[in-house]
């Protein structure tokens, strides 16, 4: 059964079994990735992954990010939907993950379109180009940088460009005042000020465990 946050079981086999399947490539993946017990959870959803490719090819993105791209799923999801000549650059830290998605990417043909860059994303992501250049971005990795990532990514980022920030919801945790942990408090604050941010409009998709779209004004 496919997970998404606040929707009911019922509801969610329902929507699982109304979309595209997944593909034996990403069923492979993702059962290679259980494997790894219980950080698997980290992996996006199937209908994630569907939802990502299709807003990179609605944008019409040809230069995409991805901060957090652990063993690979979702950077294959949306390396398929860029043309020839696009080019997708995944930002994150272990080597030992990425050395599952590099596999993987090899597995669909798309290595020669991903770049992976290894170290602290926020490093990484000063470092790139300011000019306006970025066409779609995913950020799913460590919670409490969420704001600085957003931050580093906005100016690089051209008008009506997306960025798509994974774990909003945080299993309805944030939906209930009760609920005071770090990482908790740390996604309202996210959420809200991306709220109140005039640069963007922003809008959270209850799809797994819930993704804030962000469109650049």
């Amino acid at each position: 059964m496919e997970k998404s946050t606040g929707i009911a079981p019922r509801i969610t086999d329902y929507i699982a079994q109304h979309r595209d399947p997944e593909e034996a490539l990403l069923a492979e993946l993702r059962a290679e990735t259980q494997l790894l017990g219980g950080v698997s959870r980290m992996q996006v959803s199937a209908s994630q992954g569907l939802l990502l490719g299709m807003l990179v090819q609605a944008v019409g993105a040809t230069q995409v990010l991805e901060v957090g791209t652990f063993t690979g799923y979702s950077s294959i999801c949306m390396a398929r939907r860029l043309p020839e000549d696009g080019r997708l650059y995944c930002f994150d830290v272990s080597e030992q993950y990425t050395s599952v998605a590099r596999r993987y990417w090899q597995k669909a043909g798309l290595d020669e379109r991903i770049e992976l860059i290894l170290g602290p994303a926020v490093d990484s992501l000063a470092a790139l180009p300011e000019a306006e250049w970025v066409d779609f971005a995913f950020i799913d990795a460590d919670k409490g940088n969420y704001w600085n990532y957003v931050q580093l990514i906005l100016p690089r980022l051209r008008r009506g460009g997306l960025i798509a920030v994974d774990n909003v919801l945080w299993s309805g945790a944030v939906a209930e005042p009760e609920e005071v942990g770090e990482t908790v408090v740390g996604i309202r604050d996210f959420n809200r000020r991306v709220l109140e941010d005039e640069r963007i409009e922003s809008l959270i998709v209850a799809v797994g465990d819930g993704l804030n779209l962000l469109q650049k004004r």
